[in-house]
């Protein structure tokens, strides 16, 4: 992937998104690196930091739900402002108060990420945008630029999380709590950074379907029936196709999901503090290290699609992922092979993003594809509320390390799910893809 000219050719709406979903991403990055640490200094157990980030993925699962149906009634635009604005409201929450019932609150119906991953209506609404903006030839590209600067802005999240509270530590800040506040003071800015530049998008960025959006692949064939019709009928329902392919999306992303969310970021970071005793310092740059090698996978990641296809491209990397998850644990007491681990699976796990974009974008009708994505991202986040609930049980009785095994073992096994329900498919998103 060419950087310099995928940024040029891309529109000014897009490459507004791609700045906005660095911005998204960097808080993201900053509340992850202090969130367990944050909660640990308020008095909370590790049960109930399983309990809380469980909670406030429900929370999310609800808030994605309701803005993603509507967006395209709504007005997208307006749907991102929303969710940036209370992305706003639980920063300022968290940078300001120690009530455990006052932060759960805020973060089940505000936007609070527990995992540096994406919550909120945000992924699903700006990946249709740039769908209906983007002719298919061009989107690998455009999908990977969107995922290699959210993974910049993570790493620059992580990293100036872990400076920021060693720096205030060291310029006499009284305790870590202290510190942690200052953070989500950050993070509350960046959210409303995002609001302005959510404001800034065009019309062209609301949904517009033209003769240009031809239906998926899925849809092209069901084309061959003169009695299908062009658009269901009732708008406010998905077409039937699109809700049978829409039933394999979910048994795959979702049990992807769950493993996910068995040891998320925010885990990790408590892992290696507990397990290697490493500083915040150390720990951001660990993560801003991560970050970066995410970011590098993001740039071969399209070419691996265009080479391979979707299906076999999410095969190929997706479960040497999950292998290397399940080694982590096994490399305790010894932090360099551990790190090395977690490394490798940085580099894998992330060169899936682009792969299940594109798939996603060539077999669902582009009249349902904002919906079906919404659906597919509250579907993963809502299965992710299961795992930090035992991952706290575990974590508690000093068997966080099995959380690892657990979370490699369901990645792998989406992954042939994946492969029996798709793996034909993808000649024919190839052959799509190059007619353009």
């Amino acid at each position: 992937m060419q950087i310099r000219k995928v940024w040029r050719s891309a529109g000014p709406d897009v490459r507004l998104l791609w700045l906005s979903v660095f911005v998204r991403l960097m808080s993201y990055g900053l509340s992850n690196q202090v969130l367990t640490l944050f909660l640990h200094e308020v008095g909370c157990s590790e049960a109930q930091m399983g309990w809380f980030m469980s909670l406030t993925l429900v929370g999310d699962v609800g808030l994605s739900y309701v803005l993603t149906w509507y967006a395209d009634r709504w007005g997208r635009r307006k749907v991102l402002v929303v969710g940036a604005v209370l992305m706003a409201a639980a920063g300022a929450v968290f940078s300001t108060t120690g009530n455990f019932y006052v932060l759960l609150a805020f973060a089940v119906a505000g936007v609070i990420s527990p995992s540096s991953d994406e919550v909120g209506p945000f992924k699903s609404i700006e990946e249709s945008m740039m769908a209906h903006m983007t002719p298919h030839h061009k989107r690998p590209e455009v999908y990977s630029m969107h995922a290699l600067v959210g993974t910049l802005g993570g790493a620059l999240g992580s990293v100036t999380s872990g400076w920021l509270v060693d720096a205030l530590r060291g310029y006499g800040v009284a305790t870590d709590l202290a510190c942690y506040r200052v953070v989500f003071a950050v993070y509350t800015a960046l959210a409303l950074t995002k609001v302005v530049m959510m404001l800034l998008l065009s019309d062209a960025a609301e949904r517009n379907l033209t003769e240009e959006e031809s239906a998926g692949v899925l849809s092209r064939l069901a084309a061959d029936d003169d009695s299908a019709p062009l658009l269901p009928r009732n708008t406010e329902r998905l077409a039937p196709g699109t809700v049978a392919v829409l039933l394999k999306l979910l048994v795959v992303f979702m049990l992807d999901s769950l493993g996910s969310g068995f040891m998320t970021s925010s885990w990790t970071v408590y892992y290696y503090s507990k397990v290697f005793g490493m500083s915040a310092l150390a720990l951001g740059v660990l993560f801003f290290v991560c970050r970066l090698t995410m970011a590098v996978s993001n740039i071969p990641s399209a070419k691996v699609a265009r080479l391979f296809g979707p299906v076999k491209a999410t095969l190929l990397v997706q479960i040497p992922s999950g292998i290397f998850s399940i080694l982590i644990p096994f490399a305790e007491p010894h932090l360099v092979p551990s790190v090395a681990l977690l490394l490798l699976f940085n580099f894998t796990t992330a060169m899936d993003v682009t792969p299940r974009q594109i798939l996603l974008t060539n077999i669902i009708h582009p009249h349902d594809l904002t919906r079906v994505m919404g659906i597919v991202n509250i579907g993963k986040t809502a299965v992710r509320c299961v795992g930090p609930i035992f991952t706290g049980m575990l974590a508690s009785s000093g068997r966080l390390w099995v959380c690892y095994v657990i979370s490699g073992a369901l990645v792998i096994l989406a992954d042939v799910i994946l492969g029996a329900f798709f793996y034909g498919i993808d000649g024919k998103i190839l052959s799509k893809m190059n007619i353009y």
